[in-house]
């Protein structure tokens, strides 16, 4: 008998992969723990049935949201991880030998004790001495930092269950004040392409946009992700991720990568028209494109305007520049 794990994308559309073996299902006191051992990604880490990393592409994903920071910010000394209890984003924080002080807070501590026994190439770091490992949610930790850190990671789970409140103004805002002068921001930002994951993209960036000088999203291929298409926001009140990179400063410092490079980095901040359109307009792609539909086409022209603002009629999108045009 084959066995197979599922997870729905949206309501009409679902990934499948096949399992070796089951390997870890708990439920913790925040979500439903599963490890999975599959023939095509590895070992593969599940909460509440959604895929959040699997040992085949997981360097994609923590490579892009903790060098792309890193090699903007000229001098970071502390650095906070919000989340992230695989330790993945830990592993390639931990490569600066200059970071002093690594904290890391993570609401669930059965995450990381699963992730230690099952996941070790991925929790390689949680041993090293400059980081603090606090079990404790995110939003209140933030609450009661100010001008603390130079360079924080958010790496949540989806905007649901423990990960919801990192989703809210009131968490960025929080963030905004742990930053210290020079400090940058960075999260995942959802994905593009489906209704939940592009309608929480779009919001997280209204949101920012209204506290940080520099919001500018990028965007990594991540196979096993909604679409194998995801997003990272960078926010600053001080560094622009393009204008203030120095590849040469980040080069010097000799670290390997598999996916992440100088090149890229630039590259990753160019994002197809579709997703500019949904972050500055508002605009969802599953409800302006072209179909047929019992014979004719939908939507019409003339719905476009009120099928788009369906979704969003709770975002303002005016105080937005268009296309990610910035005042540096």
């Amino acid at each position: 008998m084959e066995l197979w794990f599922s997870e729905y994308h949206s309501p009409d559309i679902k990934i499948s992969i096949r399992v070796r073996k089951q390997l870890f299902s708990q439920y913790s006191d925040y979500q439903h723990i599963q490890v999975f051992d599959t023939y095509e990604f590895g070992r593969m880490l599940v909460m509440d049935n959604v895929i959040m990393m699997s040992e085949k592409d997981e360097f994609i994903y923590h490579e892009m949201i903790v060098h792309v920071p890193m090699a903007v910010h000229p001098h970071a000394r502390r650095a906070l991880i919000i989340g992230g209890g695989d330790g993945g984003a830990l592993r390639e924080l931990c490569r600066y030998d200059d970071l002093e002080e690594i904290v890391m807070v993570e609401i669930d501590r059965l995450a990381v004790e699963v992730s230690k026994k099952y996941l070790p190439t991925v929790a390689a770091s949680f041993d090293d001495p400059r980081v603090t490992l606090l079990f404790e949610d995110g939003l209140r930790y933030v609450r009661r930092c100010r001008d603390m850190f130079d360079v924080i990671i958010v790496d949540s789970t989806d905007p649901f269950g423990p990960g919801e409140s990192l989703f809210t103004k009131e968490f960025y805002g929080n963030c905004s004040h742990a930053l210290r002068d020079g400090g940058i921001l960075v999260n995942q930002h959802e994905g593009p392409f489906f209704h939940n994951e592009s309608t929480e993209a779009a919001a997280t960036f209204k949101k920012t946009s209204q506290i940080f000088r520099h919001v500018m999203v990028y965007q990594a291929h991540i196979p096993v992700y909604p679409a194998g298409h995801w997003l990272f926001g960078f926010m600053s009140d001080s560094y622009h991720p393009l204008n203030d990179f120095n590849p040469e400063r980040w080069l010097a410092r000799g670290i390997r990568t598999n996916y992440y490079n100088t090149s890229l980095h630039r590259g990753a901040f160019a994002l197809p028209t579709y997703v500019l359109r949904l972050l500055h307009e508002g605009v969802l792609l599953d409800r302006v494109y072209k179909r047929v539909v019992e014979g004719g086409i939908w939507p019409p022209d003339d719905q476009l305007a009120g099928a788009q603002a369906h979704d969003m009629d709770e975002i303002d999108f005016s105080e937005i520049e268009r296309y990610g045009e910035d005042d540096a």
